[in-house]
Formats: structure tokens, sequence, C-alpha cells
């Protein structure tokens, strides 16, 4: 049974979250257009399907809890409050973008947001996430980490050594898994003797549940309680949100271990059209108000890339700069 929506947020912030979406979407498909045209090189994941988790985790945390993420945080980084010009700019490869064209897609990174960072080696961001929460329990402060993976990370040594370490000095780190169900092109049942990942927590005695990842409402009440949790008990907790990415692992992916119906029936759960029906049906939005955020978006995005590709490259002494000596 759906939740009433007004009981859940105030209208502005229902529409908010429906133009994130809608807005990540739209910069998703627009990445795929530029990498095809040359404009986006090496490596390009991409989050079409799982923007309920990103704009509905974010919404559930505060401004100065530390967000961290793996190589698919396009979305994340933009809800998080990321300019989109900015990040188009950054995979462009150009001076202007979010890590001055160094970075890439895979890296973004913005300390002003409290983005510590994507992270392209599988699992890392799980260490940074635990010391980040140390250092904030060490300072007293009022703040949480919020670690973002996906399925596939969930076998690194990485992810059960921070675990144990985040329940053993007892660290506010909520852990939060983006089951996509595939490892790149590995099904997680065929990866993990566990399949049901959210059980896996119970060797560290760290509190999980599992949430619809496909529901932007579900997402942010699941977070928001959790984090609330760990803010109150400066201990883990673990969520696992089921949700489903429509293109490949990468751009170089075209994903032929996945069947045409498979992928049928998770596109018949689209958050974004969804969502948009609940919100007509509750007399949140008419259908002229969502198509007027849906072309602001569009236009948002047009922006961002116009911006990129008239931005200029990195100048040759920027190598130097930025470095660790």
């Amino acid at each position: 049974m759906q939740t009433r929506l007004r009981m859940v947020l105030p209208d502005q912030s229902l529409l908010k979250l429906y133009e994130q979406m809608y807005l990540s979407r739209v910069f998703e498909e627009s990445c795929a257009e530029q990498y095809t045209k040359g404009h986006i090189t090496g490596f390009l994941h991409l989050y079409s399907g799982q923007e309920a988790v990103a704009a509905g985790a974010t919404a559930g945390l505060h401004k100065d809890d530390y967000i961290l993420s793996a190589y698919r945080e396009h979305a994340q980084a933009i809800v998080r409050g990321a300019e989109p010009r900015r990040v188009m700019a950054e995979l462009f490869g150009k001076a202007t973008g979010i890590c001055k064209g160094k970075g890439g897609s895979m890296h973004l990174f913005d300390p002003a947001l409290n983005f510590m960072g994507g992270y392209a080696i599988v699992g890392g961001q799980f260490p940074i996430s635990v010391g980040l929460a140390f250092a904030a329990r060490y300072r007293g402060e009022d703040r949480i980490a919020a670690c973002f993976f996906g399925d596939g990370a969930v076998n690194q040594g990485t992810f059960h050594e921070s675990l144990n370490w985040a329940q053993l000095w007892q660290l506010p780190v909520l852990f939060i898994c983006e089951n996509n169900f595939y490892g790149i092109g590995t099904e997680v049942h065929r990866s993990s003797a566990l399949a049901s990942i959210h059980r896996r927590t119970c060797g560290y005695d760290i509190p999980s549940e599992k949430v619809d990842g496909m529901d932007v409402i579900a997402v942010y009440k699941a977070v928001k309680h959790a984090a609330e949790k760990v803010r109150e008990t400066s201990r883990p907790y673990f969520i696992e949100a089921t949700t489903y990415r429509f293109r490949g692992h990468s751009m170089a992916d075209p994903a032929k271990y996945r069947s045409a119906a498979e992928h049928e029936v998770w596109k018949s759960r689209d958050p974004l059209p969804g969502y948009a029906r609940q919100l007509q049906e509750e007399g949140i939005a008419t259908r002229a108000q969502l198509d007027g955020i849906e072309a602001h978006c569009l236009a948002v995005v047009a922006d961002a890339v116009t911006f990129a590709e008239v931005s200029p490259w990195p100048e040759e002494r920027a190598v130097w700069e930025d470095i660790y000596v």
C-alpha cells in the first residue's frame, strides 16, 4: 500500500525529489550522447534507473553529513548540490570541471558539499568512510558518513574490514548498498554465497534492512530513520536498496547477459513515471507542472553541455598542481 505523500514531506520537497530524479536521468542520457560523439572518453558508468536511491537517500541526510560513492556517482553529486555545468565539464576533461578536469567520470569530488568522492577502485570508499566517521566522532561533530556502494563491492576485503571496525569502534557510518543485481555482468547469486546482502551484517552485529530502491519515498523514509539512529547511537547501520540499471555496466557493455523480459519487468517499475503518477493522483502536481519541471531540467543539461564544449582545456602547468609532495 502506497504512503500518502503529504504525510511524509511538504509539497515543494516532494516536487524537488521529482526534479532531482528527472535531472539525473536527463543528465545521464546526455552523457551517453556525448560519449558516442567522442566528447567524453574513458569509462562511463551511467545511473539511469537508480535515481530514486540518490534522491531519496540524500534527502534523508543532513547537509553536514559526508557522502561517498563508487564510480557511478554523477547523479549523487548533482543531487547533493554539484552544478551540472561543472560536472559535465569534468566529464569532458575541461579546466572548469568540478575537479579541474583531472578526475573525470569516476572521481567527482567536492568537499564544500561534503561530497567526498567517487572511487574507481571497487570498495575503495569503505575505509575512507570509516575514517571520516572516526574523525567526526573524535571532534564531537553532529555528522555521519553515508557510504554508497554496489552489490559487486561486498566481496572485497575492505567491506568486511570496514564493517568490523565501524562496529568495534562504534562509528557513525550508514552503509547504503545499491543492489542492482549485477557486478559488471555477473549476477549477485553467482558471486555471493548469501545473495540477501543486508543479512551479511549479522557477522558484525550491525542492524540492517532492505528497501525498495525504485521507490524514492521508501528510500527517503528508510535513510532518514537510519541516519537518525546512527546519529543518536554513534553506531553503524546498513541499508540494502534493491534497484536496477537500465543500461549496461558501462558504455562499453552491451549487457547481453540480461534477458529482454527481465529488462522489461524492471523498466515497468521505472521510478520516474511511477512517482509522477502518484504526484498527480494525490493532487500535488498537475501534468503541466511536471512538464515545466522536465523542460527546466532539459534546459539545464543542454546548458551544461554547451558550457563544457566552450570551456578551456587545462593548461600544461596544471599537471603540477593539486598533487602531494
